[in-house]
């Protein structure tokens, strides 16, 4: 108490004299009565407001845009990784809980992609860098089959899409003849290439084409509920859609395809009025002087590639060509010898070895025990470099180009791996398919000498050659075209599902100059009988793949410093044109592919030159043998 009350006094001692002095004038100014005066305080401090919080932002933030494209990314990595592993597990071994199974996991892709989508569009309005921007429009176009909104349309479609896969994969032809044997596509495909019997032929391609009936109707359901998905996700339709994944409007896209087709075309009518006429030798008055083509004659089920008919129409006196297939059955290769062949090519010109679980987890036969999808794939399962390829391989010069082709798709997975997950695909989808198709463009006379599979004795006649390339390549051209031609106005209702059959062969003839070898109405399906129908894949990838091949050898031959015609030019071994390749497959997608176009060939613009360029002696030697026919159907 002492301590504080002494504490007090020294605080008071200043102000006496001032508190006097106050109560003195008090009392002047007769303040009576007057309250006592203690002692002053000094004022109080001045009062600091803090300045205002910065606003928050109306909407959401580019922070935000990351956080949840990070978030999306790592889900769909995992999503998509998980499907592919149950869709790969289900094409090579079809069972009905494989079905099952897969059908839940495309489901739930479905579900997962439709929520981002929707999702994302709040952030369409947010300032992005360029790259954040691309990834955002990449996700948008992350479904081929977009899922509508009500969960039990998203379950069927995703049963109705697994079940038109798995029913193509198990179809088998059972002719009476045969007396309760079966032939799968395998066996039909086999005669429809070898043999030179019209009907024997005829019965195949029918045989096969009456499978498809069964799907027409579940075809015309996953239509109708695929296009529900794609409104949902903002576009008119599933084929608007697909149009709209080459950065550039749908509109232009489809400009596009047409503008390359016409560049084209006269070389395509050239060869098709030279085989026309040839197969008219052959098969009489059957294969009409100035109309289409009998689609069973061409040594294709879906008359797409004539390559297995190059017998019947062979320049005489020049020889016949190389045949690969009686090389193999020679050399008694075995399939993984083949796949190791294609490998060798990608090392050649300085690529990575293959990883074991390529050699370990792929399908490189028909298995004996149990039904799969034979049409040949390329996976990487995890998106980190699990790659894989699905085949049932035959030993012939067809599968020989196939391998190379199906390694294409394996090395562009490998080689952009590490990118994010919605930057890992090629920078167009044709791109994807055109990297193994221009390294089979390499497989030459010298190349195959080099490998040991021809005689260096041996003499190509450079007609011989090409013709024999020009019947894979350019009769491919309008087939690629027709597909997704078809489905585009399927998508957009133009064609309804009573006359899906009708317009089908409209278009084919149209572009093709092929027609059915027997009447077909509508109770027939004949789009179901090619793969890419039933199990949803995109085909105007394959049509950009035939014009970028060219471009991308070209290109690749310059790199390699060849000087001579393009047609004998292979890159084989050489390690300059392996690194331009390379550079641009480590792109993936995350430039617009006019970008990873120059980066490659010097140019931003897709162009058919190279083809025509790579063909020049083969155009001449077809004008001048047809110059007395009507072209044309």
């Amino acid at each position: 108490m002492s301590s504080f009350r002494s504490s007090r006094a020294r605080l008071l001692k200043p102000t006496l004299a001032i508190a006097s002095s106050l109560w003195l004038t008090a009392s002047l100014t007769s303040c009576t009565p007057c309250e006592p005066v203690g002692p002053l305080k000094a004022d109080p401090p001045p009062t600091v407001t803090p300045p205002p919080p910065p606003p928050k932002p109306a909407g959401p933030t580019e922070a935000d845009a990351r956080s949840f494209m990070a978030d999306t990314e790592t889900q769909l990595r995992a999503m998509w990784s998980y499907a592919q592993r149950v869709q790969f597990a289900q094409n090579t071994n079809i069972t009905t809980d494989t079905e099952q199974l897969n059908a839940q996991a495309q489901e739930q892709v479905m579900e997962l992609v439709s929520k981002k989508i929707k999702d994302a569009a709040r952030f369409d309005a947010v300032q992005l860098p360029s790259d954040l921007r691309r990834k955002f429009d990449l996700l948008k176009l992350a479904q081929d089959l977009p899922a509508p909104a009500d969960a039990n349309e998203r379950a069927e479609l995703a049963q109705l899409a697994a079940g038109m896969e798995t029913s193509y994969g198990k179809a088998k032809y059972c002719p009476p003849r045969l007396k309760g044997s079966c032939l799968t596509i395998d066996d039909l495909s086999r005669t429809l290439s070898t043999s030179r019997n019209y009907d024997e032929l005829q019965e195949a391609w029918t045989g096969w084409h009456d499978l498809a009936k069964t799907l027409r109707g579940s075809y015309a359901r996953y239509v109708l509920l695929a296009n529900k998905g794609a409104q949902n996700a903002g576009y008119a339709d599933v084929g608007a859609m697909w149009r709209s994944r080459y950065d550039m409007s749908e509109d232009a896209f489809a400009a596009e395809v047409e503008r390359l087709w016409e560049q084209v075309r006269p070389l395509y009518e050239m060869l098709h009025c030279y085989t026309r006429m040839k197969l008219r030798q052959t098969y009489g008055n059957r294969v009409p002087e100035n109309g289409p083509i009998p689609a069973h004659l061409l040594g294709n089920m879906w008359a797409q590639e004539w390559g297995n008919i190059y017998p019947l129409v062979a320049v005489p006196g020049k020889g016949a060509g190389i045949s690969l297939k009686a090389k193999f059955q020679q050399k008694k290769t075995t399939p993984i010898e083949l796949v190791k062949m294609g490998e060798s090519f990608f090392k050649s010109v300085g690529f990575d070895p293959l990883p074991d679980t390529f050699w370990k987890r792929s399908m490189f036969v028909r298995p004996k025990d149990r039904e799969v999808v034979c049409h040949a794939s390329a996976w990487d399962i995890t998106s980190r470099g699990d790659l894989r390829i699905k085949m049932c391989i035959e030993l012939d010069d067809d599968n020989f180009r196939t391998v190379h082709h199906e390694l294409g798709h394996n090395y562009y997975y490998w080689y952009y791996r590490d990118l994010p997950i919605l930057f890992q695909q090629g920078a167009n989808d044709g791109f994807h398919e055109a990297i193994g198709d221009a390294i089979a463009l390499s497989i030459t006379p010298s190349y195959l000498q080099k490998i040991g599979l021809v005689d260096a004795s041996t003499q190509v006649d450079d007609t011989t050659f090409l013709l024999h390339d020009a019947l894979e390549h350019v009769a491919f051209l309008p087939f690629g075209k027709v597909l997704d031609q078809w489905r585009w106005e399927v998508f957009s209702g133009k064609v309804r599902p009573e006359d899906y059959n009708k317009r089908w062969w409209d278009l084919r003839t149209k572009y093709q100059g092929v027609a059915p070898p027997v009447a077909r109405t509508e109770a027939d399906f004949d789009p179901g009988a090619k793969y890419h129908i039933p199990s949803n894949v995109p085909y105007a990838r394959y049509f950009l793949a035939r014009i970028l091949e060219f471009q991308f050898h070209r290109a690749l031959c310059q790199a390699a410093g060849y000087n001579g015609p393009l047609h004998k030019c292979s890159i084989y071994g050489n390690q300059a044109a392996g690194d331009k390749m390379k550079a641009m497959l480590q792109l993936g997608s995350s430039k617009p592919w006019p970008e990873a176009l120059e980066a490659i060939a010097g140019t931003q613009k897709m162009d058919g030159a190279a083809m025509l360029d790579y063909y020049a002696p083969l155009i001449s030697f077809l004008k001048d043998q047809t110059k007395s026919q009507k072209c044309g159907w």
